[in-house]
C-alpha cells in the first residue's frame, strides 16, 4: 500500500502548505496527521469510538501550546477543564488508514472557548466533534478570564466573541 500523504510528517503540527496538500478543507488552520493502529480497533475491525476522543485531546494539547492557553508547567497558568466533550461519526476508520486531526476555535467567552475538531481522510470529513474549554484560577473554582494574548490567537484562528 502506497502512502497517501508522502510528504507529510505524522504526529507533528503541519503548515497551511501541508494542510492543503492533504486535502483538509480552508478554515482548518492548525493539524497533525497520523495513521490509524491495530490498538485503536473495535471488535468490528474499525476505530473505537472512544479514540477519537483521544485523538481531539492528540490535537488539543499542542493546539494550547501553540496558541499560549496553557504550557502545563508553570504555576501562572491556568487551570484548563472541558465543560463538554462531543464527537459526531460519519463513516468509519480503518486499519492503517492516514488521517489529518485538525482543530479549530469557533467562538470564545470571557474565560471560555469554543474548540471544533475535524478528522479528514483524503479530504473527507469521518468525524467531527466539539469541546467547551474553561479556564479557571489555581483554586479550581474561580474562573479565570482569557488572557488578551489568548483573545488575539484565537480571534486570528477564525473565532469571534460569544454574546
Amino acid at each position: 500500500m502506497s502512502d497517501p500523504l508522502p510528504n507529510i510528517p505524522l504526529v507533528t503540527p503541519l503548515n497551511a502548505e501541508q494542510l492543503k496538500s492533504a486535502r483538509v478543507p480552508e478554515g482548518w488552520n492548525f493539524g497533525q496527521a497520523d495513521r490509524v493502529r491495530f490498538h485503536e480497533l473495535d471488535a468490528l475491525n474499525h476505530v473505537n469510538n472512544i479514540v477519537y476522543l483521544r485523538w481531539f485531546e492528540d490535537i488539543r494539547i499542542p493546539y494550547f501550546h501553540a496558541h499560549a492557553i496553557t504550557s502545563y508547567d508553570s504555576d501562572n497558568d491556568p487551570q484548563v477543564v472541558l465543560a463538554t466533550n462531543f464527537a459526531r461519526y460519519f463513516k468509519p476508520m480503518f486499519l492503517s488508514e492516514t488521517y489529518v486531526i485538525a482543530a479549530r476555535a469557533a467562538s470564545f467567552r470571557n474565560s471560555s472557548f469554543v474548540l471544533e475538531y475535524g478528522i479528514f481522510v483524503d479530504g473527507e470529513l469521518r468525524c467531527g466533534g466539539e469541546t467547551v474549554v474553561v479556564t479557571l484560577e489555581h483554586d479550581g473554582k474561580t474562573k479565570r478570564p482569557l488572557s488578551a494574548q489568548v483573545i488575539a490567537a484565537l480571534t486570528a484562528d477564525g473565532a469571534s466573541k460569544a454574546e
